[in-house]
Formats: structure tokens, C-alpha cells, sequence
């Protein structure tokens, strides 16, 4: 493995390299590093950078970092032509397109469908080489919007039915947290968080069952959404449930996130059950308006004990700060709450819910593929029998695969616990938050990404600290359905009250 000394300066040579290439003759040079949307457009208006340089900048980028971190699965060989389109695009409007993500490179989680040169594989080998009949519909959005197809981000293979470690597929590899690298970058969409944190790119989209961008949010310290379920299109995206599935931006910052959230919502025909019921939701003039500093102000934010246990007094005292930041911002934080339904059940639920649907919508989407080297559960399961070792059956086996293949669509027992999430759902969250009049709750981390999960509701983590070694942990902000214009604006003026994200230290 190269010596992490010699990464690190390579990686400070090539921010030199990059940003002197993208110089104008005006004199002005564009900073690199942690750059944001805002701060590229800008870029693109005074000349001092062009698409081309940035993903250029970014390619690099990958090329020295991804061989220690592992967060991009497959580059786009045709992203330098993307970016040089995009160049043209603006140059012939004189910057009138310099807007939205126009001429901005995007990394993918592989299970998101692109009809390019691209794989999409969700990490498994049994996948590659096969070929999507379009494009998914959220990159069909951002493709509209003028965005540049970077490359895919490597997940955890399956999005983790399969008990993979947390961020290894078979093709990607095993994905390492870029702040220390011995521990977890967590989630399946660890890839994403990772690329962004380690500035492999400004802007990366993720997916979330449950858990899966909230929590490799908070551990690589970017900023992940996790929209209401359906506000997002999940056509072209390789399933786990449609009941809970949806995709949301990874970023830096809060501004990115919500930017990318404005081009990726909408209505689908392809998902067009979810996507119509959730576009209701979609404000008037885009998410960007409550990107608010005053935030924070008259918000009722519930702190439920029950997330809050098992956390050391460090991390406990940091809180602690942060809610008497939100105090002093004008917040009203209620303390001590109680979802006040039992949920023990919960997990039990869902995982015997999830079975049958993974069945179903994995064969639908496989089966939809014009090219496929496998086109069923069953396929799937025999293609990783006939490759134990390079999909490492003896570490991690295939249980949940196996499971899932034994069902027979919904049934009885699969009613019932739809009926008992639904309970959960009405009873707990929907029910502290209406009686309360709150306008969000807070949990650490991804702690509450499974009572968020099962009712399709909304979270957003926001970088919250470091803990001794290092590792970043987050606080998230979850709500009930269509509460995203909320959660921004307390997300947005916390962010900018505490400022707590720094870049990675790549510590061993």
C-alpha cells in the first residue's frame, strides 16, 4: 500500500497543479479544497474555473485517494466531455446557465441506473456488465439540470442485504473512513459519504432504507438528506423495499445538500405512486428559500430519551452545548420526551416485511434489464455459490438473499406487519409530534433512522463533533412527512451557528 505521507502530498500537489490549470487570465485562482456549489458558480462567473478543471481536479483527486479509500467503485470516461459541453453550454448563454448544478460533477451510488458506459451493479459481481434501459429518474433530473455523471460510488454490496462489513462490495472493495481509517465508514451508501468528505467531489447521492445515509452522514462528517419517501424518484434504482427506499444528497454542506434536494424532487410516471403522492410536499419555489440563519427561531425541537443512552459524557456534554445553542437561537427544546409506543418489535417487523419486498422488486428490476447476466433472487444466490471467493461467502454468507428467496409475495404474516409499522408509526413519532406541536425532533448519528424508516419520514444529519480519536459523529433532525422546508431551516442555522465540519485527517 502506498505510504500515507506520500498520498498526502500528492493530494496537496494536485490542488496546486489543478488550481494553477484553471487560472484566467483576470488573475484569479479558484480554491480547491471543501469548495461548495455556491463557491463553484462563482467560480464559473468571474473565469477563474471551468467544468473541465473541476472535474478534471476531481478525477485526480480520485485517482491519489481512492486507492487508500476505496469510495469510488468505476470513473465515467465520459465525464471530461460532459464538463467541456457544459463549458460551451454556458459560454454561448455568457454564464446565464451558471446555475442549479449545471457544469457540476456527481458521484453516484452504484444502484443507481445511468444509460451511459457506466456499471451499475450495487457492488455485486454477479451484476457487471449488464445494461439499463434508461436512465434512473433522478438522474434523469440532474442530467436535465446540466450536471456532469462523475463516476459511482462503491456501496456496500446490496445496500447491505447481503451482512457485508459496512461499505465492502465484491467489486469496490472495502471502503475506509477517511478521518480514521480503522474504523467503520458505515451504511451502504459509504462510498458517497466518503467521496464527499475526502473532497472527491462537491456533490455525491446516496440511498436509504434504513439508516444508510444518515449514518455514513454522521460518521465521515458531511451533511446527508434523507427525504420523505416518494418526494425523490426510486425508478432505476436497485431495490430494497419500495415502502421505505429513497434517495437523498451527500454533501459538505447544508446549502449543497438542499440545492442538489431542488433538482432531484419531482414526479415520476416510473415511480409514479410514491413520487405523486409526495410531490403535495414540494414547496413553491424550491427547498433554497428556507436556507435560513434565523432558522432556528420559534422551532419546537423534542429531544426523545431514548436515543440518548449509551453515549459516553464527552459526546453526551456536546449535546448538550448544541441544545443550548438551538436555545439561544430562539429555539423551544423540549427535553425528556417519550415516543410513548413500544417499538422493541420494530426491527423483528420490518426485516420479515423487507424479505418479501426485496423479493419482488428485485426480480421486477431484473427482470426489466435489456441486458442481465442474472435475472432473478434465485440467480443471484447461485451466481455468488459459484463465486465463493471473490464474493467472500465464508465471511459474510447470504442469509438475508436466501431468506427473501424463500417468500411468497405478501401475505398474511407480511399485512400484518405492515398493519404493526403503520401503528408504530401512528402511535410513536406522528403522535409525540402532533400532540407536542414540534417541529422536529433530534437524535445522535443515525439513532433514529429506523423509526424514521418505517413511517417514510424525513432526516437530515449535520456534522455535530469529534470524539477522542477523532471520529466524527453528527446530530440529526427528523420529522414527519413533508417536514423537509422545516428541517432545512434548522438544519441550515445550526450548521452555520456551530460551523463543527473540518476535512478528514486520514489518521490509522
Amino acid at each position: 500500500m502506498v505510504d500515507l505521507r506520500l498520498q498526502v502530498v500528492a493530494t496537496v500537489l494536485g490542488v496546486a497543479l489543478a488550481a494553477a490549470a484553471a487560472g484566467s487570465s483576470s488573475g484569479k485562482q479558484f480554491e480547491f479544497q471543501e469548495a461548495t456549489v455556491d463557491a463553484i458558480h462563482q467560480g464559473f462567473r468571474n473565469g477563474s474555473l471551468t467544468s473541465t478543471a473541476l472535474a478534471r481536479f476531481y478525477l485526480e483527486q480520485i485517482a491519489r485517494l481512492n486507492p487508500l479509500l476505496r469510495a469510488v467503485i468505476e470513473v465515467n470516461p465520459d465525464a471530461l466531455a460532459q464538463a467541456a459541453r457544459a463549458d460551451a453550454e454556458r459560454a454561448a448563454s455568457r454564464g446565464r446557465c451558471a446555475v442549479g448544478l449545471h457544469g457540476i460533477p456527481v458521484l453516484l451510488k452504484d444502484n443507481i441506473d445511468t444509460r451511459d458506459r457506466l456499471n451499475t451493479t450495487a457492488g455485486s459481481l454477479a451484476l457487471l456488465g449488464s445494461v439499463v434501459r434508461r436512465d434512473a429518474g433522478v438522474v434523469a433530473r440532474l442530467r436535465r439540470a446540466g450536471a456532469v455523471i462523475l463516476g459511482k460510488a462503491n456501496p456496500s454490496e446490496w445496500s447491505n442485504f447481503r451482512p457485508v462489513a459496512s461499505g465492502w462490495s465484491a467489486r469496490g472493495g472495502q471502503t475506509l473512513n477517511p478521518y480514521v481509517l480503522s474504523v467503520t465508514p458505515c451504511g451502504s451508501s459509504a462510498g458517497p459519504g466518503v467521496a464527499a468528505a475526502a473532497n472527491m467531489a462537491a456533490v455525491t447521492l446516496g440511498s436509504e432504507t434504513d439508516g444508510s445515509i444518515l449514518c455514513p452522514s454522521s460518521l465521515n462528517s458531511v451533511v446527508g438528506i434523507k427525504p420523505t419517501v416518494g418526494l425523490t424518484s426510486r425508478s432505476g434504482v436497485i431495490p430494497i423495499t419500495p415502502l421505505q427506499d429513497t434517495i437523498g444528497p451527500m454533501c459538505r454542506t447544508v446549502s449543497d445538500a438542499v440545492r442538489v434536494l431542488d433538482v432531484i424532487v419531482g414526479y415520476d410516471e416510473l415511480d409514479a405512486e410514491a413520487t405523486g403522492a409526495a410531490s403535495k410536499y414540494i414547496p413553491h419555489g424550491g427547498y433554497t428559500q428556507f436556507l435560513r440563519t434565523n432558522g432556528l427561531r420559534g422551532k419546537r425541537i423534542g429531544v426523545p430519551d431514548v436515543f440518548f443512552q449509551g453515549y459516553d459524557d464527552m459526546q453526551l456534554a456536546v449535546y448538550e452545548k448544541h441544545l443550548d445553542t438551538m436555545r439561544q437561537q430562539g429555539a423551544v427544546v423540549i427535553m425528556d420526551l417519550d415516543i410513548a409506543t413500544n417499538f422493541t418489535d420494530l426491527g423483528n417487523q420490518e426485516i420479515l416485511l423487507m424479505a418479501a419486498e426485496f423479493k419482488i422488486s428485485i426480480n421486477a428490476y431484473l427482470s426489466g434489464l435489456l441486458y442481465s447476466p442474472v435475472r432473478s433472487l434465485a440467480q443471484v444466490i447461485a451466481f455468488n455459490e459459484a463465486h465463493p471467493v471473490e464474493e467472500r461467502l465464508k465471511d459474510f454468507g447470504q442469509p438475508d438473499l436466501i431468506a427473501a428467496e424463500k417468500t411468497n409475495g405478501i401475505g398474511t404474516r407480511e399485512r400484518a406487519a405492515i398493519r404493526r409499522l403503520r401503528e408504530i408509526s401512528t402511535n410513536g413519532l406522528e403522535k409525540l409530534m402532533k400532540e407536542r406541536r414540534l417541529d422536529a425532533i433530534v437524535a445522535p448519528n443515525s439513532d433514529a433512522s429506523s423509526v424514521l424508516a418505517v413511517g417514510g419520514y424525513p432526516g437530515i444529519a449535520v456534522p455535530a463533533g469529534y470524539d477522542e480519536q477523532g471520529v466524527p459523529f453528527a446530530i440529526c433532525f427528523g420529522g414527519l412527512q413533508g417536514y423537509e422546508p422545516r428541517l432545512i431551516e434548522i438544519a441550515y442555522a445550526f450548521e452555520q451557528a456551530t460551523k463543527v465540519r473540518r476535512p478528514p485527517t486520514f489518521k490509522r
